[in-house]
């Protein structure tokens, strides 16, 4: 999910919106991702925020085994396959001796978009790794009662704040998912001033900094804990 429509013929970033797919390479794998903008519109499409926080992810190697992962508005499912395929990954100096279990991931959106995300998770994950990601309706505010409470190691949304109406309702969705031990990972193009009051209502229940910046794509990457936590990954 992301923010702003584009309009027909509105230059290159517009053809890549519209075109009906999108090839990406990730954890040395290539993932072919099917794109809908007519049938679903922003929740179908491939967004920077998520390729950028997929690069982020592999480029700090940061070690995702045997973790209990979710992610926030999929879209595509970039990002949730791309996180499925790391958690099988030994990061730098870790031999496969001391290799644990594989990570644990949940990719949520709203109902309408979830045959949709099925298919590219199902299209990209080899069969092993299938039963490791699961696909799930989370409407914000809504559906907590699915999930319990405090038990996610990583909350993972990219480019999912852009609807003022819905910032109450994220940041309860973030409060019950996150435990004393869960690391949020939010990557975004600030584009309103909107969006800087959502970051303000999350530094009144979170400690928040600013991990990363593409500076080529404008994409900002916050890391949130509760209260005053800063641990490493």
């Amino acid at each position: 999910m992301a923010l702003v429509p584009y309009e027909e013929g509105g230059g290159w970033a517009a053809r890549q919106l519209h075109s009906p797919s999108a090839t990406f390479h990730f954890a040395s794998r290539t993932i072919r991702l099917q794109q809908d903008w007519r049938r679903l519109g922003v929740a179908a499409v491939v967004w920077d925020a998520a390729v950028v926080l997929c690069a982020y992810l592999e480029m700090e190697d940061i070690d995702l085994r045997d973790r209990s992962v979710i992610e926030l508005g999929a879209g595509t499912g970039l990002l949730g396959i791309v996180v499925t395929l790391l958690g099988t990954k030994e990061p730098a100096g870790v031999r496969a001796l001391y290799s644990t279990c594989c990570a644990r991931v949940t990719i949520t959106d709203r109902a309408a978009a979830l045959e949709f995300l099925e298919s590219n998770v199902q299209a990209n994950l080899p069969p092993e790794l299938r039963p490791r990601a699961v696909v799930k309706e989370l409407t914000w505010g809504k559906d907590l009662d699915n999930f319990p409470p405090g038990a996610f190691d990583f909350v993972l949304g990219a480019d999912i704040v852009y609807l003022e109406e819905t910032f109450a309702e994220l940041l309860q969705t973030l409060e019950h998912l996150c435990s004393e031990r869960t690391v949020i990972l939010l990557s975004c193009r600030i584009r309103y001033e909107r969006d800087l009051r959502f970051l303000k209502m999350l530094r009144e229940h979170f400690s928040v900094s600013e991990v990363h910046y593409d500076s080529s794509k404008d994409v900002h990457i916050y890391k949130a804990q509760r209260g005053s936590r800063k641990d490493d990954f």
